[in-house]
């Protein structure tokens, strides 16, 4: 037991180097830093490593996906840049409540990789389905500009599919799911369905200001994170 509590301690220091390094490289500021260490820890104690190790996943491919044709992004105004802690609030704070009690009630496993799965895959078809030089919209399918809110692409599409894909495929790896094709099919389903409700929230709500990107990412996580409770 105290060796284990020992373990979780080199990981907490471990998480203050990993904020202290995704602020100094600018991809958060410095609330987004100490929140997502803050999560982390909760994570950590309630949880375990492991379940911190699939969040830090998420934030590798999001942070390479952001990075991804930056010139390109820039040049159409869709580079994002530093993201701050209401974007590692809206992304993660779902999750965070679903490792906290993921112990106690099995169910909420799924809901953790659905939550991840549908930030993760929401993220990729944001930051790659850019790229893409004909989105539609999710609720008319009329042609619009590249990076427009409820926008959605077949390379959009097919980013965030691999991407819950991957969280899927992790959480096996990493014992959060002992089933390795129960694991990827959750976090698919639930990755590809929160995904789709980020983008007609976009379309209906986000376009007429009457929700933010925070309140609609917020919400696509909590669908995510329900469809993948639904599913275990």
């Amino acid at each position: 037991m105290v060796e284990e509590v020992m373990v979780n301690w080199v990981y907490v220091i471990l998480l203050f180097i990993l904020g202290f390094i995704t602020y100094r490289r600018k991809s958060l500021d410095l609330f987004g830093s100490a929140v997502m260490i803050i999560m982390g820890i909760v994570i950590i104690f309630s949880a375990g490593v492991n379940w911190l190790m699939l969040i830090v996943l998420f934030l590798i491919m999001c942070l390479l996906a952001t990075r991804y044709s930056k010139r390109y992004k820039r040049s159409l105004g869709q580079f994002e840049g530093r993201r701050t802690s209401k974007n590692v609030i809206s992304n993660g704070v779902v999750a965070c409540f679903m490792a906290a009690f993921g112990g106690y009630y099995l169910p909420f496993v799924g809901g953790f990789i659905g939550a991840i799965a549908t930030a993760t895959s929401d993220t990729l078809a944001s930051e790659i389905g850019v790229l893409d030089q004909h989105p539609r919209l999710i609720t008319t399918f009329q042609k619009v500009d590249p990076g427009t809110n409820g926008a959605v692409s077949v390379l959009g599409t097919a980013s965030g599919i691999v991407g819950a894909a991957i969280i899927g495929i992790a959480a096996y790896l990493l014992g959060i799911m002992a089933n390795p094709v129960s694991a990827i099919a959750v976090s698919i389903i639930s990755g590809t369905v929160g995904c789709f409700m980020d983008s007609i929230l976009g379309s209906l709500f986000e376009n007429r200001n009457l929700l933010t990107n925070e309140h609609v990412n917020l919400i696509a996580t909590i669908v995510g994170a329900i469809v993948g409770i639904l599913l275990i």
